[in-house]
This record gives C-alpha cells, sequence and structure tokens, in this order.
C-alpha cells in the first residue's frame, strides 16, 4: 500500500461517492479474512491503516497467561514481560504480523471481499441519492433492451423499465431521451435497482403539474386518474378557486397544454372532465363525450352500483370501443355502471330521480339486449389483463352496439 492508494480512495469517493472511510473498512475486512484463511490464524487479528503513509499493519492480539495453551491466542507472562515489565496476565499484546507476500490467492480473496463491500457502499449511496426522485418525473436517456427491460441511464446510475411499464407501440432507442416515473428505488441480490415507468397512473399526474402552473400550487386538483397506456386517459379535476374553470385550465388555450401531454405519450388520448360532489353530476361527466339522461342509484349507501339512462343513438358512444368508455369512467368514479338506452325505460323525471324499467319489452328485445343492459358493471369486473398493460382485459363478448368506434 502507499500514497498513490491513498489517491485512488480520493479518486473513488469523488467518482463513486463512497466515502474514503468505507473503502479502508472494506479492504480491513478484506485483509483479515484473506490473512485468517490463508495462514491459519485465530480470530485475535487486526488490520491498522495508517493514513499518512497509505499502509496496512495486520496485528494479532495475544493475551498474556501464566501458562500458554495456544500460541496463536496467547503468550506467557516470561515472554511479555521481556517486552515491557508493566505487562500483567490478561493483559492484550498487538504483534505485528503483516506478510511480506500475501500470495497471489491472499490478494485475489482480498480482492474479492473488497469489490463487495464497495458493491454495497454503492448500493447504499444509490438508494440514499434517488429515494428522492421516487414518484417523480425525471428525464433519462435509452440505453439498451432485451425480452423484459429497457434500460435507462439516470444520472450515474441505469435504471429499468419492465415490459408491463413500457407503452404499447412506443420504441426504445439507444441514445433516446425519455421522460419516465421513478416507482421504486431498492436493491436486489445484484445491487441497487431503480425502477421506472411509462404507464403509471403518476405520470399523467406529474407531467400536468410541470405543464399546467394551476395544478403544481394548488389551485386546480387533480381528483382521480384512469388509464389504459397508450390508449386513453380520463382525468378527473376540480377547482379550489370558484372563478377558475379547472377542464378549460388543464385543456389549455385551443388544447394546447393537453395536447403538449397527448404528444409526450405517444399520442393517448386524455379525457378532461369535471369532478362533482354529487355522485350522479360525476358519473354523467364521466361517461363523457356520450350524453346522459338519468343516473339512477340503489339508495343505500353502501351500494355503489349506478344505472345510467342514455339515449339510444348514444348507447354505443357510451359504452365505447370494447367497452371502453364505461370501464375507464367506472375506474374513475368508483362506481361500478350499468348502462340502458332509453327505450328501455318508461319514465323519467326532469331530475332523473325515479327510473321505472319498462315491463312492457318483450321477451327478444329484453334478450336481444341483455348483455349491455344487464352486464356492463359485471363485464368490468371480469375483464384480465391481455390487451392493456394496465392489467385490464377488454371483453369482446359486449354486444353489436358495443364494438362499433365511437364517431
Amino acid at each position: 500500500m502507499s500514497k498513490e492508494m491513498v489517491e485512488a480512495f480520493a479518486t473513488l469517493e469523488k467518482e463513486k461517492g463512497i466515502k474514503q472511510e468505507i473503502i479502508v473498512d472494506a479492504i480491513k475486512a478484506a485483509l483479515v479474512a484473506a490473512y485468517k484463511k490463508n495462514y491459519n490464524q485465530a480470530q485475535n487479528v487486526e488490520v491498522v491503516f495508517d493514513e499518512k503513509k497509505g499502509n496496512f499493519k495486520v496485528n494479532a492480539i495475544k493475551t498474556v497467561v501464566d501458562e500458554v495453551q495456544d500460541s496463536r491466542l496467547e503468550v506467557s507472562l516470561k515472554d511479555a514481560l521481556e517486552i515491557n515489565r508493566a505487562y500483567e496476565v490478561g493483559d492484550e499484546i498487538r504483534f505485528e504480523v503483516t506478510p511480506k507476500d500475501f500470495g497471489r490467492l491472499a490478494a485475489q480473496t482480498a480482492k474479492q471481499v473488497i469489490m463487495q463491500r464497495l458493491r454495497e457502499a454503492e448500493r447504499e449511496h444509490i438508494i440514499s441519492e434517488y429515494s428522492q426522485y421516487k414518484d417523480e418525473i425525471v428525464t433519462g436517456t435509452v440505453e439498451r433492451r432485451d425480452n423484459r427491460f429497457v434500460y435507462v441511464k439516470i444520472g450515474n446510475v441505469e435504471a429499468v423499465m419492465p415490459h408491463n411499464d413500457q407503452l404499447p407501440g412506443e420504441n426504445y432507442n439507444p441514445q433516446d431521451k425519455v421522460r419516465v416515473l421513478v416507482t421504486r428505488v431498492g436493491s436486489d441480490s445484484k445491487g441497487a435497482q431503480i425502477t421506472v415507468s411509462r404507464t403509471a397512473l403518476d405520470l399523467v399526474k406529474r407531467l400536468f403539474e410541470q405543464e399546467v402552473p394551476e395544478v403544481y400550487d394548488g389551485t386546480v386538483e387533480i381528483v382521480s386518474i384512469a388509464r389504459e397506456a397508450g390508449d386513453r386517459t380520463k382525468i378527473a379535476v376540480k377547482s379550489n378557486d370558484p372563478d377558475i374553470d379547472p377542464v378549460g385550465t388543464l385543456v389549455g388555450p385551443k388544447g394546447a397544454r393537453v395536447q403538449n401531454i397527448v404528444n409526450e405519450l405517444g399520442g393517448e388520448n386524455i379525457d378532461v372532465v369535471k369532478y362533482e360532489e354529487n355522485p350522479s353530476d360525476f358519473i354523467a361527466n364521466a361517461l363523457n363525450p356520450a350524453e346522459v339522461i338519468a343516473v339512477q342509484f340503489s339508495g343505500d349507501d353502501d351500494d355503489k352500483n349506478a344505472l345510467v339512462i342514455v339515449p339510444d343513438y348514444q348507447l354505443s358512444l357510451a359504452i365505447g370501443k370494447r367497452g371502453q368508455n364505461v370501464r375507464l369512467a367506472a375506474r374513475l368514479t368508483g362506481y361500478k355502471i350499468d348502462i340502458k338506452p332509453e327505450s328501455q325505460v318508461e319514465f323519467v323525471d326532469s331530475e332523473g330521480d325515479d327510473v321505472e324499467t319498462d315491463q312492457d319489452i318483450d321477451d327478444s328485445n329484453e334478450s336481444s339486449n341483455e348483455e349491455t343492459t344487464e352486464s356492463t358493471a359485471e363485464q368490468l369486473e371480469e375483464d384480465s389483463s391481455d390487451d392493456f398493460p394496465n392489467g385490464e382485459d377488454v371483453d369482446s363478448a359486449l354486444d353489436d352496439d358495443a364494438d362499433k368506434d365511437e364517431e
């Protein structure tokens, strides 16, 4: 060891952010382990570092005894007194036993232990530094990709983006700049690991916070988000200032603000709807762009089922392509939504409070509309995760009206 080693410590601290004390402790542990393994030494060994000279010394610690049983651990009182007449039985004496040549095996052992400790220290440093970015947007550079991950360089570390966190249809080429949400900062057996996402709900929220000052300062609040990443997102907003229109604020002049986010998300459609305290109004807004005649509830506060009446010609629009519109509205509002066309109800008052099902509809009509009118909400619960990255599969068993594209 030499002063060059001390300079190397300083370089590691500067480039890796690992303090010299941590590196020195790692080397001490490595030397102790290698010495015990290769020189058949007991557990009474310590390593001392001379910061001025940059040298390490290996000391064997022996206890003064009257009669020596193990020369590796003990020294006789007679021999101790020859060193210093002040020694007594029970005292500990340190003898330098630094080998002149550790040998290739000892050096390899020391290197392995040192690298392990350095990885641990670096992992702790990365976790400490990047924990502050959790749930925040960062800009990284795509390094490479494989069947499992896209690897994104963020600062001095490499983050991973799993397949289900990648936007469908989005290409990630080396050197591409990409804005991602940090979803996890942790560690595994290979070291520190940062996980990022392009499909997380909070990515949309953070993008609006960056794009819209009123959202960042809390004047306009994002209440809930429902998203099928890469395809469509619904976002409910409310204003804490009565003079500010929350929807118009997020959309921006000529749609400029929301369009910037749509472009960032690769053309993903974004519906901004106004949040209402009244569940009926909120559900009606959530089904936008469909027109809603009335919303009916069972009257039980714990029942989160809603029956929505729409004009016959709006049924396909309300349900959406493959049920997407009603599915997103259900997630946005927290209600299971069942939709019926106006032709299947006998009477709807102006307030939409009382809805009576038409008992005169013949059995054939009732059968032909069963999927649409009886189980719209049930279809939402039965969706699996094959078609969309957020775990929702589109039930293709909707009736013909539900399969039509929105116009």
